[in-house]
């Protein structure tokens, strides 16, 4: 498997689908709770007109913590060293929530790198529920186990039709995500994003084309604040109905479809 060590030594896994030198390359940043398994339908279908780079962010997946500390700056690191481990010097960027965030942050540091950027999930400021969600899973994960954090976060992570249409597969989804996530990683994870700038802090008009995504049924997400958002970028917003927080996995096709005809067109 493939792993990229940073400067101060910290192993990130990664994973390239396609290497078609004339091909843009499509890089998908994980949501919190995601690793690169959540994306690998969507990366296969991408993977037919792209070259697709997928990797687990610190704290993510199979990417290791390191001892430096957490936070923004440190992931907009990585991400550009490892861009360039691998010779891309313009890529797309397409992020799911905590994802979106870095993709922002690099589209804004580093313009000359990014074609165009799709941050899926996301708005200009968080409510001051969505921050009481994100505090009491932090709350649950320090007090009680990863587990139940998971199931703590799972109505607020899909959307009410798509938690309905797998009833009967939640358990094997929660077990899933824990065996996938380090609680302690998890942990300095949330704790590192309370340290974050705010959205409304980074979001500016960048040179680059920018689509803003979000679910009609997403109580973490306001879609006045991802107009907002969209606006404030001079990019496009665009409603996915009937779908929650995370829009790959509950709306593959029209995830897929969208993110295609965004990247082709010129």
């Amino acid at each position: 498997m493939p792993f990229f060590k940073t400067d101060d030594g910290c192993s990130l896994f990664y994973e390239m689908l396609e290497t078609h030198p004339s091909r843009t390359t499509i890089v998908l940043l994980n949501g919190t709770l995601q690793t690169t398994l959540n994306w690998k339908t969507v990366a296969r279908r991408l993977a037919s007109r792209f070259n697709v780079l997928l990797y687990d962010a610190r704290c993510q997946g199979q990417s290791e913590s390191g001892q430096m500390p957490l936070g923004l700056n440190l992931h907009l690191a990585d991400l550009e060293a490892l861009l360039d481990h691998l010779g891309l010097d313009k890529v797309s960027l397409v992020g799911l929530s905590h994802g979106a965030y870095i993709a922002l942050a690099l589209a804004v540091k580093t313009p000359a790198l990014v074609d165009k950027t799709v941050l899926c999930s996301t708005a200009a400021g968080a409510s001051y529920r969505t921050r009481m969600i994100v505090r009491s899973w932090y709350e649950i994960l320090k007090a009680c186990s990863l587990e139940a954090m998971v199931w703590a976060a799972l109505p607020h992570v899909f959307g009410q039709s798509y938690l309905r249409r797998n009833e009967k597969m939640l358990g094997q989804m929660a077990k899933t995500i824990v065996r996938r996530n380090k609680q302690a990683h998890l942990k300095a994870h949330l704790e590192a994003m309370g340290r974050y700038p705010s959205m409304t802090r980074l979001m500016r008009k960048l040179d680059t084309p920018v689509l803003v995504l979000t679910g009609s049924d997403d109580p973490l997400v306001s879609q006045e604040g991802a107009k907002r958002l969209a606006a404030t970028c001079g990019g496009k917003h665009q409603q996915i109905n009937d779908c929650g927080h995370s829009i790959p996995v509950e709306a593959t096709d029209r995830f897929v479809e969208t993110i295609l005809s965004f990247c082709i067109s010129k």
